[in-house]
């Protein structure tokens, strides 16, 4: 495993940090804290690189509050000026663990995503089938999963990498800026899910779990999208008795439990339902939920638009991505539907 050191100075140089912010205020501009800050940028800017450079950096509280995304999420908003850090560390470090994760981990990845992972996942359903001409699915997520992950395994994890004692010393300080009401004492545990980095850590520390499963247990079929993941097998046997081990590995090593109440396994040709789609034999369809969030979601982004709280690039880029959700179901009626309502929600006044 290649060692990576001296990259600190990397992360705080002006140019990263320059970089970093041009990658931060993308469909931001019109916040009014983005703006205060981006009015004395240069000022704020080599403010924050000598507090970097003198080790003087510490990192602000965050403001907490929740949204339904499409369940009830407690989310917590860093200031701008850690969020450009975060950026600033996201930009070098990803390089770095991405190429150690598993081709089938899809969350916040380049060249990933949901729409990935559902299509890898009719690859193998159908691969299962034709070969065995039976097929059934496990699934499995992680219970409170971000609010769950330990400080102290994270850091550790990373340390194995990063042979930077300056960039692990700010690797904790972000780190530790946060602590969920799952640590005890001395052990904290949680990352706020706001952070960009948070998504990074993630996946770090799952991948502790996908090499689990593809080196140890020599698992073929597996997807992991954030803490859902999904295991496709023709003996029902061989997933039950994987689920036994995968659960002790979650426990022992990661202080984590897997959801009782979403653990399942069925038969393929009951329908995978799986990240906002649901798998039939001869076709994949949007979940009822889904359609109605995005629906919801499309009508408060042309809100929004009206009222100048996002610019037009965030508008277009939201819709797109939005309408981008149809084009991997069968849903042709209900994509006419949704731009006739784009349409209306324009046309009032």
């Amino acid at each position: 495993m290649k060692i990576y050191k001296n990259i600190f100075n990397d992360i705080i140089s002006m140019n990263n940090l320059l970089l970093a912010w041009d990658e931060f205020k993308k469909g931001k501009r019109n916040k009014i804290d983005v703006q205060n800050f981006e009015l004395y940028l240069e000022d704020n800017l080599f403010n924050l690189h000598n507090d970097l450079i003198d080790k003087k950096y510490k990192h602000n509280k965050y403001t907490d509050f929740y949204i339904n995304d499409p369940k009830k999420r407690h989310i917590h908003k860093a200031l701008v000026k850690d969020r450009l850090i975060h950026h600033a560390i996201h930009r070098i470090i990803y390089p770095i663990f991405d190429p150690i994760f598993i081709f089938d981990s899809y969350s916040s990845r380049k060249n990933k995503g949901v729409h990935k992972a559902i299509s890898r996942l009719k690859v193998f359903l159908n691969k299962v089938n034709q070969t065995h001409n039976k097929c059934f699915v496990l699934k499995c997520d992680i219970k409170k999963f971000f609010s769950s992950i330990d400080h102290n395994i994270l850091i550790k994890i990373i340390s194995e990498k990063i042979k930077d004692e300056e960039l692990v010393c700010l690797l904790k300080e972000i780190i530790n800026s946060f602590e969920s009401e799952f640590s005890i004492n001395k052990d904290k545990k949680g990352l706020p899910i706001g952070n960009l980095t948070s998504q990074l850590f993630a996946n770090v520390y799952l991948n502790e779990l996908d090499q689990f499963i593809k080196q140890n247990l020599k698992i073929k079929y597996y997807i992991r999208y954030a803490d859902d993941f999904v295991i496709i097998h023709q003996d029902k046997n061989y997933l039950i008795n994987n689920l036994i081990k995968i659960d002790n590995f979650i426990k022992e090593k990661l202080k984590m439990s897997l959801h009782p109440n979403k653990i399942s396994i069925r038969k393929c040709s009951q329908g995978v339902d799986y990240l906002g789609y649901v798998i039939l034999p001869k076709a994949t369809v949007l979940r009822t939920k889904t359609k109605r969030r995005i629906l919801k979601k499309i009508k408060l982004r042309i809100k929004e638009y009206k009222n100048k709280k996002i610019d037009k690039f965030f508008l277009t880029q939201s819709i797109n991505s939005y309408l981008g959700v149809l084009s991997h179901a069968n849903s042709y009626k209900l994509k006419q539907k949704l731009k006739q309502s784009i349409k209306e929600s324009f046309d009032e006044k």
